[in-house]
């Protein structure tokens, strides 16, 4: 199904292709950050129905505060969103009644009620989670505060896939979590987008997890996207790696985050953010 999309996520890879393009959710240059000091700086991207784009970068290079201006959570000092077609201001809470959700890179559980009602917040009610997630079911009764740390994450993660939102938003989804728990997560993320044509931003330290799942990837530096490609093309992602550390071409994998396990690179070609 990824090579069925290869056309429209070209497209998408760079900035300006307008709300004509066939994006559910679009970024034009976006610059946002705390108080007058600008985090990320002209950054922009669109997501079509059906695929998964993964935002890689180190700690600190801007892929949450990337996140929160598009959501609305941290203000915008410029830029555009455009959502299902139109350019939008709207706050987080109006933006999920209209198919936009969220999972944050903490669980977002409330401790205190059962994962039963937990997931009784949501759009999709229980059942529709529990179809997505079965592991959940003899979970449903037990107070979420009490589940360990992978368990509360898929409760907020199949609240959120239940209510069959267009857009899905994903932030450091591994952080913290064993790898059978992400490896979980991530199977459900690419069915639901393969299934009912979800669209996912995926924001991701561990490159390499994410791109088992992703169609397309960009790569944030400083602020800013400097590298972007498909998700096939290992050997640019690499490359990436290692013109943003300032190192130069290499024998071997990139020593980037979530690098360096060794296997052999993927097809050579770098796209950067903007080129056609």
């Amino acid at each position: 199904m990824r090579s069925e999309k290869v056309g429209r996520s070209e497209l998408a890879a760079g900035p300006g292709g307008g709300a004509g393009a066939g994006f559910v959710l679009e970024v034009r240059d976006l610059r946002a950050g705390y108080g007058d000091l600008a985090a990320v700086r002209g950054v922009s991207f669109g997501l079509v129905p059906g695929e998964v784009l993964a935002f890689l970068g180190a700690n600190g290079a801007g892929k949450t505060t990337t996140l929160m201006a598009t959501v609305g959570v941290l203000p915008r000092m410029s830029g555009t969103v455009w959502w299902q077609g139109r350019a939008t201001r709207a706050p987080l809470h109006r933006l999920a009644r209209s198919g936009l959700a969220f999972v944050p890179g903490a669980p977002s559980v409330i401790s205190g009620l059962s994962a039963r009602d937990n997931l009784k917040l949501g759009p999709g009610g229980v059942d529709g989670a529990v179809d997505r997630f079965p592991e959940l079911k003899p979970l449903l009764d037990r107070p979420a505060g009490l589940l360990s740390g992978g368990e509360q994450q898929i409760l907020s993660m199949g609240r959120a896939l239940a209510g069959s939102p267009r857009v899905l938003l994903v932030d450091e989804l591994s952080l913290g979590l064993a790898p059978l728990v992400v490896e979980r997560l991530l199977a459900a993320i690419r069915a639901a987008a393969d299934e009912s044509g979800l669209a996912v931003l995926l924001i991701e330290q561990q490159a390499r997890r994410a791109l088992t799942v992703a169609d397309r990837w960009c790569l944030l530096h400083m602020g800013a996207i400097t590298h972007s490609g498909l998700a096939g093309e290992r050997e640019a992602l690499e490359e990436a790696y290692r013109a943003n550390l300032g190192g130069g071409p290499a024998e071997g994998p990139a020593e980037g985050p979530g690098w360096g396990d060794g296997d052999g690179a993927g097809s050579a070609g770098l796209a950067r953010n903007g080129a056609s």
